[in-house]
């Protein structure tokens, strides 16, 4: 065996990123089950079970035939988007029971799930509330009294658009609507799940909402939808964590995420996902922000197969600001297509995009992204900074950055680099006693170290722990 195979087989062993917290899962008991394949009666069956109003079952039946009129993307990913079978895939799966308040009336094999995740003790420890969801509806829901007494509405997605109809309904499907692309139209006909949140005006919550999504059978489809409103002036942090077992049929997660922020108001929206590599990843998240408003998207991408991401922002009043706060690693079978999306639509307002990527072994990671602004504007500002860290030979980085602006009264700048870890800095920390191992995590966790402080405490922790990256060695 060759020098150069032999580094490459030590960085491969070294890089194994541990999914093991999450690799794990319990026998299947369903009261409801859609059974395979997608069709109307399978859309009939899922209103049915959840007792839609006639419009949100109309509203579904519409994106249905919208799903299968439009094609899929026709980027390189395109091909790896043709893996997937629709005929194959279980689009409803839900023991028929109401999220449960009580983390103790939980059923024994979902609270064991999620206590082994960690997530009561995130609860008691830093969350204002969480919700947990298992396959296709939320199995404990709860937000704390005080909160609630103060206006604040947590609940999932089936409780906001039945019980608050009228702060939902304007919003649902505007953000983002059904047409966008095959996948908002998947979503908008089967969707199932997520977060319906309201902060009242000038609320400021002083400690992040959670929601953790979990896929446990096979051949399963998940798709939340999540609609976040934070009214005048109010602010909000909002986590999601992500994982799935390991299977060896391929998983489809497909969510839909709509943010309004009203005037003043700020949203942070923190994402750390760990999906087996069995996961098709593809979700359409987008934000409006009115005027003065701020909406961050702050998105770390490490699990499954393929993803395709690319959070954005409407910046649709005088004043507003988008960012985009990106890590994404992809090993060896992996594809992460991720981005940003920011369109200025009003004057004086600015938008930060910054994305880091890690490629190991044979992973490729590619940022596409979309900066809009307009020539009748004015005193718009744009920066965008693209790194990539290459670990192997045969690591592949692609950047696809599309800057549109008119007008001259604009300023832009554009920045994008790719390196490859120093040969000469890992033989000098292991001249100090530090394996190849750790040096190699060292090196990336520098990498990343500027953008995982954006993360809060417990995500860059945990983040960090993920990117503990394998990688000996392995440099050219």
């Amino acid at each position: 065996m060759s020098e150069t195979s032999v580094i490459d087989q030590e960085t491969h062993d070294a890089i194994d990123v541990d999914r093991s917290k999450g690799d794990f899962s319990y026998p299947e008991n369903h009261k409801f089950d859609a059974g395979v394949g997608l069709t109307e009666a399978t859309v009939d069956y899922i209103c049915d079970v959840k007792s839609d109003p006639d419009w949100v079952r109309e509203f579904r039946h519409k994106a249905l035939k919208t799903f299968w009129d439009k094609p899929n993307p026709t980027h390189w990913a395109s091909k790896e988007l043709d893996e997937i079978d629709f005929d194959k895939i279980r689009y409803y799966l839900s023991d028929g029971a109401r999220p449960k308040r009580s983390w103790d009336d939980v059923p024994d094999e979902i609270k064991e799930t999620f206590e082994r995740l960690g997530v009561p003790e995130q609860e008691r420890a830093f969350l204002a509330g969480v919700e947990a969801q298992y396959d296709s509806e939320a199995a404990y829901s709860n937000v704390k009294e005080e909160l609630e007494k103060d206006g604040v509405i947590f609940v999932n997605s089936a409780e906001g658009l039945k019980e608050h109809e009228e702060i939902f309904r304007p919003w649902f499907g505007k953000v983002i609507p059904t047409g966008d692309n095959k996948y908002s139209a998947l979503n908008s006909a089967v969707f199932s799940g997520g977060s319906f949140i309201y902060i009242p005006k000038g609320l400021k919550v002083k400690h992040p909402l959670q929601a953790y999504f979990r896929i446990n059978s096979e051949n399963f489809g998940q798709f939340e939808r999540t609609l976040i409103i934070a009214d005048e002036g109010s602010e909000l942090m909002y986590m999601e964590g992500c994982t799935a077992p390991k299977f060896e049929t391929s998983t489809l997660h497909s969510a839909v995420v709509e943010l309004v922020a009203m005037k003043g108001a700020k949203i942070q929206y923190v994402t750390v996902q760990n999906w087996s590599s069995n996961v098709f990843n593809l979700v359409t998240k987008r934000g409006i922000a009115h005027e003065d408003a701020e909406i961050r998207w702050i998105d770390c991408n490490i699990g499954s197969g393929l993803t395709m991401k690319y959070p954005g922002v409407v910046m649709k009043g005088e004043r507003a600001r988008g960012e985009v706060i990106s890590i994404a690693l992809a090993n060896t079978g992996q594809s992460q297509d991720t981005g940003a999306k920011m369109i200025h639509a009003a004057d004086n307002t600015t938008s930060n995009v910054v994305s880091k990527s890690i490629s190991v072994g044979e992973g490729r990671s590619t940022y596409r992204g979309q900066v809009h602004i307009p020539k009748h504007l004015k005193g718009c500002k744009n920066n965008t900074e693209c790194d990539a860290l290459l670990i192997n030979a045969n690591s592949c980085t692609d950047t696809y950055p599309a800057i549109t602006v008119r007008g001259n009264k604009h300023v832009t700048q554009h920045e994008a680099s790719v390196s490859q870890v120093s040969e000469d800095m890992l033989y000098y920390m292991q001249q100090r006693g530090i394996s190849e191992g750790a040096a190699m995590s060292l090196a990336v966790n520098g990498f990343i170290n500027d953008l995982a402080q954006e993360f809060p405490m417990e995500y860059s922790v945990e983040l960090k722990r993920l990117i503990e990256l394998e990688m000996e060695g392995s440099v050219g």
